[in-house]
């Protein structure tokens, strides 16, 4: 049978349906609908024509005013641009709608990256046993964050999930009925989503997709991997970052934490509550119908008991539907008896409380914490901060238990304490893994993680069965990981601690500060230096290490094609497990259907399989090549370093980009930036407005600024050819170079050229503007492309159609800001105006960061 090409599936299943579905807009009964989608083209088709000519976003809406506008007052140009938004933002979601339900029609479920592959694979290489002994021991852990980069009022996530599946119906219909309802519902929340907004809207996910999609996986596995045999370990598990994560985030209080923990619970409840009804209606044999009768009758009492009581453990569940299982293969010819399986497939994964809680501070909250308690009576002397940091250890490390209690007189010292006393409580109700990691950001030394220890014990827990995880960002600290973890194996305290936990400990690396602190090549090269490091010190010490990994979703956070990475990673860094976070609007896009995740997640299974049984060592990167590689990133350091540290780098942002306007936009519950002031400092700068803002210019920096001028240093020193095999050959230095082909393609300088005559700003954007032609002409110099993304065709064609789309609140949005800017020049500026169009500047960024899925 003829499977015609990617490209063509693409353009069959998405642009095609996209163009139809997209003319029913015009066919709503709203008022002012179909003139705005009349004007809508014709706004695009100006604004692609004035930046061919280098007019400016002013230039652009004041020429469309006058052609298509009858003598229109500032006030007619704003009520237009305002439904000009209105409009686009809901051709993003009908756009998004289409992609979803073709997913499974572009992407090949069953081809590479899939556990069919892989399972084909090790038969005809006859590796089985090998894959199922690596399979024992190796896990994926998918952690959902809700970093605000895209988030829709739950009405809005219904509609879209009902216009996919009427889309994958060609139910036309029906489709029209929901984009008249998508006309009608809002899509800005009046107020900012509370960490207990964001965890729920989270939650819709785990339910309605992870829940069946990871069961699927796992079913597949015990039945066409290990077929029969005992398997060792869950492979999939979930974590949840909403409602733990506190690091500058003041909103996330103990309550909140408790709230979440017991919404999670509550939701694994309800759909295990499903499961057992669709089995009571398949297992009406004697002896079994009344044991599953009482199972299912147990879990409805627990999901739905006012006061939260349980009615029977994850143990006790677990054990009678085994028990249930030896009845029925003993007696009734193992009649259901794979529905029994992967309802306990489904337990192994997810327990009693659906994805582990994690709980996420700042080093520097504790050392405030810290230096509150040594005020008290306590083990922690007065002069506590003025010590040695030698003293200091020792006197963290031997601290004794305390129930330190909530009366320090400081909120945030209380609140510190109190997290972990809930991870406890948590824990007791849920299970361990309910709640059993604590995350320190900002992690610069050996004294972080045993100053944390020591508070775990003040709050009255002693030998907490709780990781304690290092996460790494800035360029020094990652230099530095090596030494902080020997120091914690040498430790005694600590390593008393590790024994408890199994002589595991995870080390979490974070691309985002890292990227921002150092660079595209350094953070990812940084990373990966520091993985191998700490790896050969962990086998040292016989600690097994697991790296937890923040990546994000775009290229510049360290996403992109993620699972490639984890293939590419060789021997000598520990793939034990892959744990990444997964981010706003790349939950969504990579994870928002059933058939997209279990894509994603196969994906990701497969490059940790390939990596390690397939094709073991094939990675691994030489003496040489990790000097060439050190050499690159060291060019491209510099040239990031030098362009951070220009007079104009803050000024720039803060001016010309819609940086503040992050802080406006009710998507996320947590501030824009970590300090309450309102100088902008670069440390205190969050990662996602960061790179955010940059991407909003169409410019993204923290993708790409340094990389050409490291190849060009090659290039120009006769040593190309060198670089240019590693590529050929490398499956990391392509990867890195692959992501950074995608930051540059949905980079479009037309839309800030009128920056250039700027009399301050115009040579700094010459300076950006000038590293993106380099980088550009060398990319495809290397790869040998004509254009960027040639070899992900389907991949540049939906990027293309987005930027399409919207293209026209771009415009609005850099007109908006060049009219404030305008204004305030103004003697006696308005004020009222200046809000009217701050307010697009606002409307804008949210339905751009919605359409670009993976730009911040």
């Amino acid at each position: 049978m003829y499977t015609p090409p990617k490209m063509e599936r693409f353009d069959r299943n998405v642009l095609s349906k996209y163009n139809v579905y997209n003319s029913v807009f015009l066919t709503l009964p709203f008022d002012d609908i179909y003139n705005t989608g009349a004007l809508l083209p014709l706004f695009t088709e100006v604004c692609e024509k004035g930046f061919s000519q280098n007019e400016s976003p002013e230039q652009i809406v004041g020429f469309f005013a006058s052609k298509y506008m009858d003598n229109p007052s500032e006030q007619d140009r704003i009520d237009l641009m305002f439904r000009f938004i209105q409009y686009v933002e809901r051709q993003i979601v009908l756009f998004d709608a289409i992609e979803d339900a073709a997913f499974a029609d572009v992407n090949n479920l069953e081809g590479k990256g899939s556990m069919r592959e892989v399972r084909d694979a090790a038969d005809a290489e006859d590796v089985r046993n090998k894959l199922k002994d690596f399979l024992d021991d190796f896990k994926i852990r998918t952690v959902l964050t809700a970093h605000p980069t895209q988030f829709y009022p739950g009405s809005v996530l219904g509609i879209i999930t009902d216009l996919t599946e009427a889309i994958r119906t060609d139910n036309l219909y029906e489709i029209k009925k929901l984009l008249s309802q998508l006309g009608k519902t809002p899509f800005i929340k009046k107020e900012k989503p509370t960490p207990y907004d964001e965890a729920v809207s989270l939650i819709w996910y785990l339910e309605n997709v992870f829940y069946e999609t990871c069961g699927d996986i796992v079913n597949f596995i015990c039945r066409n991997i290990y077929q029969g045999d005992k398997i060792g370990g869950p492979i999939l598990s979930l974590g949840f970052w909403p409602g733990g994560d506190r690091d500058g985030n003041p909103f996330v209080t103990t309550e909140i934490t408790h709230k979440v923990a017991e919404r999670l619970r509550i939701a694994i409840l309800k759909c295990y509550y499903k499961d057992m009804r669709r089995l009571r209606r398949k297992i009406t044999f004697s002896k079994v119908d009344q044991m599953v009768a009482d199972l299912e009758t147990k879990i409805y009492k627990s999901a739905f008991s006012p006061d939260g009581e349980l009615f029977l453990s994850a143990d006790e569940f677990k054990s009678s539907l085994i028990e249930i299982r030896k009845i029925i293969t003993s007696e009734h010819q193992s009649l259901y008896v794979e529905d029994v399986d992967s309802l306990l497939n489904k337990i192994n994964v997810f327990g009693f409380y659906f994805a582990s809680l994690d709980i996420r501070q700042n080093s520097h909250i504790h050392n405030s914490v810290i230096e509150t308690i040594s005020k008290k009576d306590s083990e922690i002397p007065n002069d506590y901060k003025d010590l040695s940091e030698e003293k200091r250890m020792e006197i963290a490390g031997n601290i004794k238990v305390e129930n330190q209690k909530s009366d320090l007189d400081d909120e945030i010292a209380n609140q510190t304490l109190d997290s972990m006393r809930a991870m406890k409580e948590i824990q007791q109700k849920n299970g361990e893994l309910a709640s059993n990691r604590y995350i320190i950001s900002n992690n610069e030394s050996a004294l972080n993680v045993l100053e944390t220890l020591a508070m775990f014990k003040l709050s009255g827990w002693e030998n907490p069965n709780v990781d304690i995880v290092p996460l790494f960002e800035a360029v020094e600290d990652l230099k530095r990981s090596e030494d902080v973890m020997e120091e914690l194996y040498t430790n005694p305290e600590y390593l008393a601690h590790l024994k408890r936990r199994g002589n595991t400990q995870t080390v979490m690396l974070g691309f985002s500060d890292g990227t921002k602190d150092g660079g595209y090549l350094m953070a990812n090269w940084g990373i990966f230096k520091a993985k191998e490091a700490i790896t050969a010190v962990s086998r040292k010490y016989d600690i097994k290490v697991i790296f937890f990994d923040g990546r994000g979703g775009p290229p510049a956070r360290g996403g992109g094609k993620t699972h490639k990475f984890y293939a590419s990673l060789g021997s000598d860094i520990e793939n034990r497990e892959i744990q990444l976070t997964i981010q706003g609007q790349t939950i969504s896009s990579n994870f928002g259907t059933k058939d997209s995740c279990r894509y994603n997640l196969e994906n990701l299974l497969s490059a940790g399989i390939n990596n390690m049984v397939f094709e073991k060592g094939k990675n691994d990167l030489s003496a040489d090549d990790k000097k060439l590689l050190d050499e690159l990133s060291e060019f491209g350091y510099k040239k990031y370093s030098a362009f951070k540290n220009h007079e104009k780098f803050l000024p720039f942002l803060q001016e010309m980009s819609a940086l503040k306007y992050y802080s406006m936009l009710n998507i996320g519950s947590r501030p824009a930036k970590r300090n309450k002031g309102d100088k902008l400092n670069f440390g205190d700068l969050r990662a996602i407005p960061f790179v955010g803002a940059w991407s909003m210019l169409k410019v993204n920096i923290p993708g790409f600024f340094g990389v050409g001028t490291a190849l060009k240093a090659f290039e120009e020193n006769g040593n190309w050819d060198k670089i240019q095999e590693l590529f050929d050959r490398s499956l990391f230095f392509r990867t890195l170079l692959e992501n950074s082909m995608m930051s540059l393609a949905k980079s479009f300088f037309p839309l800030t050229n009128y920056i250039q005559d700027d009399p301050e700003f115009g040579p700094f954007w010459k300076l950006v503007k000038d590293e993106y032609e380099e980088t550009k002409r060398l990319l495809l110099k290397i790869a040998g492309h004509e254009t960027l993304m040639e070899n992900y065709p389907d991949g540049k064609a939906s990027i293309a159609v987005r930027e399409h789309i919207v293209l026209p609140l771009l415009v609005i949005q850099q007109y908006s800001l060049q009219r404030i800017n305008e204004i305030q020049k103004n003697e006696n500026p308005d004020e009222n105006l200046i809000a009217v169009y701050e307010k697009l500047v606002t409307r804008s960024l949210f339905g751009n960061t919605n359409a670009a899925r993976n730009s911040a």
